[in-house]
């Protein structure tokens, strides 16, 4: 008998997702490196599978790429709640909580796509994870990039571990396939990071490309978006309201005065498939 598996691809400024629907039945095992090779597979940046939370109506668990298990992806989240609704499972413009390993995520539909409360932003190097005592932070320190650069840098969590890169220079000049393995998997980081380049720009966005611990670079992330405009605020770079500006397109992050980061930006349904997956494993 042949197994197949539905799906729905979705995109936020070029960060993809697979949605696989596990409300009505568990979703069965899934080779995800398969599924998201770009060549060989469909290609996405992970495989997000909906079930029914304990602690909300949804649950959210993001497997990366590489196979690996993520806590939080905001622009996963964004997509997850534009299915919901494409799925009328929530109403057009409608706010509802998600349950992630990284806590209860509350959004937005928006016309365009949606928002996430993305909760509060932890500097401390416990929470990240980084080696070093647990109520020290590292923020805007001198950090040895390779490549015989020394950057200002910021380390925080959104949920996941973020490294935040400061550089004056267009991040399209490093090379990120040769930078972003030695950094993602840096001593420092025991659970590895996340890895951001950014740029304040003359308009005042933010400029930035992305090595997602676990992927590799993307075209877009959420809280690596999120990371990005939190240390630039703590700087006095850059106001609670900012553009950040990916490979794929803008997202908008604001820092509330109680500190609760917002993500949003638009969502874009690509296409629905049913897959074999008897011969996605051969």
């Amino acid at each position: 008998m042949t197994r197949t598996l539905a799906l729905a691809k979705y995109q936020a400024s070029g960060n993809d997702f697979l949605i696989v629907d596990g409300l009505g039945t568990a979703a069965p095992a899934i080779d995800v490196p398969a599924l998201c090779d770009r060549w060989f597979g469909i290609g996405a940046d992970g495989v997000i599978v909906v079930g029914p939370g304990s602690a909300a109506d949804f649950a959210f668990a993001l497997t990366n790429a590489d196979g690996t298990a993520a806590q939080m992806s905001g622009n996963g989240m964004r997509c997850v709640g534009a299915w919901l609704r494409d799925t009328q499972r929530v109403a057009h413009g409608a706010s509802f909580d998600v349950e992630t390993p990284a806590g209860v995520k509350h959004v937005w539909l928006t016309l365009d796509g949606a928002t996430v409360g993305m909760g509060q932003p932890n500097f401390t190097k416990a929470a990240i994870p980084m080696y070093g005592p647990a109520w020290e932070t590292f923020q805007d320190q001198a950090f040895d990039a390779g490549d015989g650069r020394t950057m200002r840098a910021t380390a925080l969590s959104m949920g996941n571990p973020h490294l935040v890169l400061f550089t004056d220079e267009d991040p399209e000049r490093y090379h990120l396939e040769h930078m972003g393995p030695a950094l993602e998997h840096h001593e420092l980081f025991p659970e590895r990071t996340n890895v951001e380049f950014a740029r304040i720009a003359e308009d005042g966005v933010i400029d930035v490309r992305v090595w997602e611990r676990g992927v590799g670079e993307t075209l877009a992330c959420g809280t690596g978006a999120c990371a990005v405009a939190v240390a630039a605020n703590e700087r006095g770079d850059a106001p609670a309201e900012v553009v950040v500006r990916f490979r794929g397109g803008p997202l908008h992050v604001e820092r509330r005065i109680d500190g609760e980061v917002l993500l949003g930006g638009p969502v874009q349904h690509v296409f629905d498939a049913v897959v074999d997956l008897d011969e996605l494993d051969a």
